[in-house]
């Protein structure tokens, strides 16, 4: 748990400074001194029992900096019971993961002498984290100096703090030497090979890791498709027919693909210690408001806001702008194949090189039209879902996911319904997919690498002319560090990135028997992104807190969503070919019962392949009846001796 630096490079006490904590310029001294207090005090009193100090920053350009940035450290001794108190999985002597309980440490593979090494550096700053969310408020009745922000006996302090403005941001410091090897290995040399999951774990967390080991298995998966889908599009370009057993193909690939994920996220998951972790009982969210009440599972003072209130704002203003979102949305799809029968018009009076070109502009200008609206509606959807107030932030990430992948999937592939089943255009659909796909690909590649990137270039040289500037030759790294992370954009999280490999996985499994070069231009994109995300994570953002993850979450539920939208859109395409219509000469109903059933019996199989897979493989449920037998058996003897004394 080395990380390479020392408080004392700014002449304060030396401890390994892990969390950057940032008040507000103006915080009052009162104020400050209660929350350090707090911070450094005894946990019998209410206290974290974490090592705080100040970093004091030099005037800069004639102006005074912000003097109220602290890091915040701790002692080997509190980190490991901190990691019993979360409820960390380590690996056991016995080779099981077991939950980490600080009077039996040293039955725990890996734990050497005093314990140096054996949390990572991601666990050490989420117990951090943890320790700083669980600081209660006890009997103060606001906090000092501010008689309007109200404390509630048994409420987060810095939660509160937060929601004031008064706590501007805290985070977790970057580690210089693991933060090159990790580079070194996971982005810096260009080769085809497996990323490092482990160490990408230990750095960031089980969630980024998570990410990025769905982003892998994804490519490799779509690499069985990629290779049949360049001889589909070199050989039997113009003969729609043979996209048949494509459309075969994708179905089955698109049912196996996820069930097997889940598979792979549990081996993973458990590797990790993260399986059976059992989430902590949730606060309410920072900006959560309402009137003081009483909440009736803990019994604690706290605000509380009416449900009646809360359905009114979704049901009355959500609901309705998301469907005048959608209207919208709809609206430029029209404008879009005007725009299309104008160049196609323009071509047959005159066709050349031009107008052939001409061809394209309006699925170029209609791809960039979608990738605006969707950032246009994400904030919105965002400011709209913060306004409902929801109480937790699983039920506020949930609903914001709900709007934005129903928004994103209507502005993505109405246009491609509407030209595969009421056009019936294939030739036009194979045009607009391929268009609207590598657009939003270069698009998106500009927008999260290259455009982040340089602006942080920029921002960088900026701090260290600033530094060297105020300070001279002095060597103060810590100093030039936490100033540097502090102006750093913050990590959102994966919401983004998983959205964009939702909408791939949409181009894919919905159209790419149309276009069977889909699959090889996003395994193109995906490796492309493994380097772009893993560049930007070690050095355009802030280092995000680790959050313990078992699975991909909501993710899943959405892939599986789009997979049995993708069985009826492949069976409605396979009805539509005329090699089909051709059985049926005289009976297009007869054709329409037949493809239905076959639909009917196809995500028949879907569900039963899911039933049959088990979600976890078979060695690793053994392990987990195991730890509950052997969790039953030390309760029962830990009953027994009590009854005895």
């Amino acid at each position: 748990m080395q990380l390479g630096l020392s408080v004392s490079d700014s002449d304060v006490s030396s401890f390994t400074p892990l969390v950057v904590l940032e008040l507000a310029d103006d915080t009052k001294a009162e104020a400050i001194t209660w929350l350090l207090n707090r911070i450094r005090g005894k946990q019998q009193n209410g206290g974290a029992e974490l090592l705080v100090d100040q970093l004091l920053f030099p005037a800069q350009d004639g102006q005074k900096s912000n003097q109220n940035v602290f890091v915040v450290g701790s002692t080997l001794q509190r980190l490991l019971k901190g990691a019993e108190d979360v409820g960390l999985f380590k690996e056991f002597q016995d080779g099981t993961m077991r939950g980490f309980t600080y009077a039996n440490r040293e039955s725990f593979k890996d734990f050497y002498g005093d314990g140096e090494g054996f949390l990572s550096d991601a666990e050490c700053q989420y117990i951090i984290k943890h320790e700083l969310d669980t600081l209660r408020a006890k009997n103060e009745e606001h906090v000092p100096g501010y008689p309007k922000v109200k404390l509630y006996p048994g409420k987060s302090v810095v939660r509160r703090l937060q929601s004031k403005g008064v706590l501007v941001q805290y985070f977790p410091l970057h580690n210089k030497e693991d933060l090159k090897r990790l580079s070194f290995s996971w982005y810096k040399k260009i080769k085809l090979s497996f990323q490092p999951l482990d160490d990408i774990r230990h750095y960031f967390g089980e969630g980024l890791a998570l990410y990025f080991g769905f982003l892998e298995y994804f490519t490799f998966a779509l690499v069985p498709m990629a290779f049949i889908g360049i001889p589909y599009y070199l050989f039997d370009w113009e003969d729609y027919d043979k996209y048949v057993l494509f459309a075969v193909f994708n179905l089955v690939w698109s049912t196996v693909f996820l069930e097997v994920w889940k598979r792979c996220s549990a081996t993973l998951a458990y590797g990790w210690g993260t399986l059976s972790h059992k989430k902590a009982f949730e606060e309410p969210r920072a900006g959560f408001h309402g009137a003081l009440g009483f909440n009736p599972i803990t019994g604690r003072e706290e605000p509380v806001y009416p449900s009646s209130k809360y359905h009114l704002r979704i049901y009355l203003v959500s609901v309705p702008f998301v469907l005048l979102c959608l209207y919208l949305s709809f609206y430029v799809m029209m404008v879009y194949f005007d725009m299309e029968n104008w160049a196609i018009s323009i071509y047959n009076e005159n066709p050349n090189l031009a107008t052939g070109i001409l061809l394209f502009v309006p699925s170029i200008i209609y791809a960039v039209v979608i990738e605006i609206m969707n950032l246009l509606y994400r904030y919105a959807a965002e400011f709209l879902t913060n306004w409902e107030n929801h109480r937790l932030e699983s039920s506020f990430q949930n609903h914001l996911v709900l709007k934005v992948l129903v928004f994103n999937f209507v502005n993505c592939f109405a246009s491609l319904f509407y030209i595969a089943f009421v056009m019936q255009d294939m030739v036009l659909l194979r045009q607009s997919l391929a268009t609207l796909l590598i657009t939003s690909q270069i698009l998106n590649q500009v927008m999260e690498a290259f455009l982040p990137y340089w602006l942080q270039r920029r921002r960088n040289k900026k701090v260290h002319k600033r530094m060297r500037r105020m300070m001279g030759d002095k060597e103060l790294p810590l100093l030039e560090q936490v100033q540097l992370e502090t102006e750093m954009n913050t990590y959102l999280g994966t919401f983004d990135d998983y959205l964009e490999q939702f909408l791939l996985f949409g181009y894919v499994s919905l159209f790419s028997c149309v276009y069977p070069l889909a699959a090889v231009l996003v395994v193109l994109n995906n490796i492309t992104e493994v380097y772009s995300d893993a560049f930007k994570m070690c050095h355009v953002f802030k280092r995000p807190f680790s959050e313990p993850a078992a699975n991909i979450g909501v993710w899943q539920l959405a892939f599986e969503t789009m997979s049995i939208i993708s069985v009826v859109t492949n069976c409605a395409l396979i009805g539509l070919s005329s090699q089909v219509k051709a059985y049926f000469p005289e009976s297009e109903t007869q054709m329409i019962l037949i493809v239905v059933a076959i639909e009917h019996v196809l995500l028949a199989f879907k569900f039963i392949l899911a039933f049959v897979i088990p979600d976890v493989p078979k060695h690793i449920q053994v392990k987990l009846a195991k730890l509950e037998f052997d969790s039953l058996e030390a309760l029962k003897k830990r009953t027994t001796v009590s009854l005895l004394k």
